[in-house]
């Protein structure tokens, strides 16, 4: 027998007697979590390592990333009618007063020169291709304009925003590019002498 008043030995320990009125509770009884509603249960028919997708694909959850629908594209006039004007005022217009700058060069007798001090008498053998080479210098002048306006309308509502910026670039280019050809082409003529 052993003293009540020492204690039991190790690993005797008695068990404690449950208070009056108390039950232990009972552990749950362990079921498998069954899938969520929304995704479908893939069945089992399928040889063991194969993939499992389920028949009408798999279920989106709620609240995940979207497709946006498409936005619908604008119309591009803008940007097209800004460079068509642009090409119109950086090309055209200096190949017309190009072939007007060199008939100028041709048919006066000594060129432009510092002694001379009436430049109308000195331009009036060659009236015809200096009027076309101020219309010309006008058609362009204006035609640069309205593609500047139309390129910035193009930038500013997103309707041909690529050609718009194409259109600002030639637009500003033109008069570099018309002063350019003029001036050579009236060179080019004054060097071929004069024609009668």
């Amino acid at each position: 027998m052993t003293d009540p008043q020492l204690p039991p030995p190790y690993g005797a320990v008695p068990p404690v007697p449950p208070a009056p009125g108390f039950t232990a509770p009972q552990p749950p009884a362990f079921t498998a979590p069954q899938p969520p509603a929304a995704y479908p249960v893939p069945p089992q028919a399928a040889p063991p390592g194969a993939y499992q997708v389920p028949v009408g694909g798999y279920a989106v959850p709620a609240g995940a990333y979207a497709v946006p629908a498409p936005v619908a594209t604008s119309s591009k006039l803008p940007g097209v009618l800004a460079l068509v004007f642009a090409l119109v005022a950086a090309v055209v217009t200096p190949i017309v007063a190009g072939v007007a700058g060199f008939e100028i060069g041709r048919r006066i007798p000594s060129g432009l020169d510092a002694s001379t001090t009436e430049v109308l008498t000195v331009l009036s053998p060659a009236r015809d291709q200096v009027l076309w080479a101020e219309i010309s210098f006008w058609a362009g002048t204006i035609l640069g304009i309205v593609a500047i306006v139309l390129g910035i309308i193009a930038i500013r509502r997103k309707q041909g925003r690529g050609l718009g910026i194409g259109a600002l670039i030639v637009a500003v280019l033109g008069p570099i590019v018309f002063g350019v050809v003029l001036l050579f082409a009236f060179a080019a003529g004054t060097a071929t002498g004069f024609l009668p």
